[in-house]
């Protein structure tokens, strides 16, 4: 699908986030994440223990109890750490790499100074992801050179976006990972509630509406993707956190169609798809499965 511009709310949360202060009203200009200021800052009495809220919606998943659904709504007032890493830049690097030696014959040197760089990672599938912790120690063991940077969940989400992150990932590297993907993330970032979309009844209503378009699929079923479930540390697995894909798409077509009809039938409905605006915000990844539809 066509990359889509940021919808103006969340444009204007970016620009505006955090003001000139942040929550305790300290101005943000000359802020530096070294020494004393790289103490955990704007939550006082923080303890950095993963909040009890998020601890509790992540339980009632593995226990079958709750969804996926509740775990990002515990998110929505969670208190998270992002990591921060010093990064060494050289003055004289972009001159050396523009004119090579100098003419004298001696390498171009500047002086090494440090600033501090926000972490990605890279998703298998190839997009980036923005890896955040609900604990200080979870952080420390994931690297230990990383500085936390105490923000609300909903503030992480936003830096995402800026970032041009589509996945939120909790606790990379952790006994329970979760994954936060790009309709979430954006709920997220709005303040809003999420709905997957295996579960979404305005997802269902595009489907419909599309498939309505050809004649030789007689209907389609919406169901969680195989990608939703995320393995756990220890070979276990959650039924929730994945990256994806998170919609499956069984489509029930006519008998006695050739490969050839049944491609273009295929490339019919993911044109009407992609042209359906709730469908492109809602869906982050699907897989599609072929059926035979019942004489």
């Amino acid at each position: 699908m066509e990359h889509k511009p940021l919808p103006g709310h969340i444009a204007a949360a970016l620009a505006g986030a955090g003001g000139a202060t942040d929550s305790a009203g300290q101005p943000w200009a000359g802020r530096s994440l070294s020494g004393d200021d790289a103490k955990i800052h704007n939550f006082e009495d923080d303890d950095g223990a993963a909040d009890a809220g998020y601890r509790a919606a992540l339980a009632a998943l593995a226990a079958g109890t709750g969804d996926e659904a509740a775990v990002v709504a515990s998110l929505a007032t969670a208190r998270v750490f992002v990591p921060i890493l010093a990064r060494l830049a050289e003055e004289g690097d972009a001159m050396a790499g523009q004119e090579g030696n100098d003419h004298h014959g001696g390498e171009l040197h500047g002086d090494k100074q440090a600033d501090m760089a926000l972490v990605t990672l890279q998703a298998p599938d190839g997009r980036t992801a923005l890896p955040v912790f609900t604990s200080a120690d979870a952080l420390a063991a994931w690297h230990a050179e990383a500085r936390p940077v105490a923000v609300y969940a909903a503030r992480a989400a936003l830096s995402a976006v800026a970032e041009g992150a589509e996945l939120l990932v909790l606790d990379p590297g952790s006994a329970a990972t979760f994954v936060v993907r790009r309709p979430a993330v954006w709920a997220l970032a709005r303040q809003h509630g999420w709905t997957p979309s295996y579960s979404d009844a305005a997802v269902a209503e595009a489907v419909a509406t599309a498939a309505a378009g050809l004649p030789a699929l007689r209907r389609v079923e919406i169901q969680p993707g195989g990608g939703v479930a995320s393995a756990q540390a220890g070979g276990g697995q959650l039924p929730g956190g994945g990256a994806g894909p998170e919609l499956r798409m069984v489509l029930y077509l006519e008998d006695g169609l050739d490969a050839a009809a049944v491609q273009s039938l295929v490339a019919g409905l993911n044109d009407a798809l992609a042209r359906n605006e709730t469908f492109a915000e809602r869906v982050d990844s699907i897989d599609i499965k072929l059926q035979r539809a019942a004489p």
